[in-house]
């Protein structure tokens, strides 16, 4: 099996690790939505959940045979498409308690739901990875690349804004970086972002004057950062709390797999919160053990990145696995209350369906540039190797 796996060995290790071990946690914390939600049973979700890794690792094995080069007339080509969906998306005006929840869309005959945010978030850095790696980025006109670069940018960020600031936050973040790192100039850069918090907080205060002008979560984004900076407040810091007993009642140990007590309530106990469930079940070691997991991915990325001649596969690398990274960074930081809450899940250990496989989807084209570096790696030894070999320079002076 492992000879068809091609690209970065450790990378496939590190994602199998975290696959196979977040089956415990999800499997314990299911338990919430079976008993006090009163939604399917423990086995039912665990089942689930294991579907959805096993569609995501062959998602990640057919991607990531795919020479990385191509992704740069895929990301093209669907580029428009997500804008469409995205705007198929926000059009939908899913209102929760006065506040937009227009993340999903429901895919006919199937049933289902699909977060066009996540697919989104990948195609936009793979495309902003291929504009960047086309361009001479030592002296690029600001004019020349404000079409073409940031304005599919703030489109697409801008469509995310008002059901999912954390994402979009992330997502300008990531494209941001990659921008800064192919050597765009800072003084540009910084116009970018200027704009970028002029037009938010514009947003704000146009969803405040007018908040029937356009269903949106400001309210809940300003409550969970009033919560975050006033500890009193115990009903905005409800799960918050109820993270903090959980990790501190996990003590070195932990209580052991399946006898967390919080997980019945917290109510993303499975997605936003399982960080907070698996230090209660598993201590110290168990939540110490996870980073290193994913310090050691980050690791790999870097090393992938770095060994990557192609400066698109250095930028895509870059993009996609910086942002995952980050990702679980914040996920991990809302359960420690280092950051209010935002709703991201831990990529590849949370329950979930599009997250996971668009977390899948971005690591197979990672493993794709990798397996590009192997190959040429390889030749480039056996270059050596025949250069160096006494017969090789006979057969060629006969």
């Amino acid at each position: 099996m492992l000879r068809f796996l091609k690209g970065d060995k450790v990378l496939w290790v590190i994602l199998g690790l975290l696959a196979i071990f977040s089956f415990l946690p999800v499997f314990s914390a299911s338990s919430n939505l079976a008993y006090v939600v009163g939604k399917g049973t423990p086995l039912g979700h665990l089942l689930k959940h294991f579907v959805v890794l096993v569609i995501g690792f062959v998602l990640m094995f057919f991607v990531h045979r795919i020479p990385f080069q191509y992704f740069k007339g895929i990301a093209l080509l669907l580029l428009p498409v997500v804008v469409i969906l995205l705007i198929y998306t926000v059009s939908q005006g899913t209102v929760i308690q006065g506040a937009n929840a227009s993340r999903w869309i429901q895919i006919p005959i199937v049933g289902i739901s699909f977060q066009t945010s996540t697919l989104a978030s990948v195609v936009l850095l793979v495309y902003v990875a291929r504009y960047l790696s086309k361009t001479t980025v030592y002296s690029p006109f600001f004019k020349a690349s404000f079409v073409p670069l940031w304005i599919p940018v703030f489109l697409i960020v801008l469509l995310i804004l008002p059901a999912n600031l954390s994402t979009a936050a992330i997502l300008f973040f990531m494209v941001c970086l990659l921008v800064f790192l192919s050597g765009y100039p800072l003084k540009y850069l910084g116009a970018m972002c200027g704009m970028a918090l002029t037009v938010l907080m514009l947003f704000f205060l146009l969803s405040k004057s007018f908040p029937d002008w356009m269903p949106n979560r400001v309210d809940t984004w300003t409550s969970r950062v009033e919560s975050f900076f006033n500890a009193d407040d115990t009903v905005g810091n409800y799960q918050i709390e109820r993270a903090k007993v959980a990790i501190a009642t996990g003590g070195l140990f932990g209580q052991g797999a399946g006898k967390s007590m919080m997980k019945n309530f917290l109510p993303q106990s499975s997605s936003d919160f399982i960080y907070a469930i698996i230090v209660e079940e598993f201590g110290l070691i168990g939540g110490v053990g996870l980073i290193l997991l994913y310090v050691l991915l980050l690791f790999r990325v870097l090393v992938i990145a770095n060994r990557t001649e192609d400066v698109f596969g250095k930028l895509v690398v870059m993009g996609l696995g910086l942002s995952v990274i980050l990702q679980a960074l914040i996920n991990i930081g809302v359960a420690l209350q280092f950051l209010p809450v935002t709703g991201q899940t831990l990529p590849l250990v949370s329950s979930g369906g599009t997250s996971a496989w668009m977390t899948c989807i971005a690591f197979g084209i990672i493993l794709s540039v990798s397996m590009a570096f192997n190959k040429n790696e390889n030749a480039s030894r056996q270059k050596v190797v025949q250069e160096n070999n006494p017969l090789s320079v006979l057969s060629e002076t006969v």
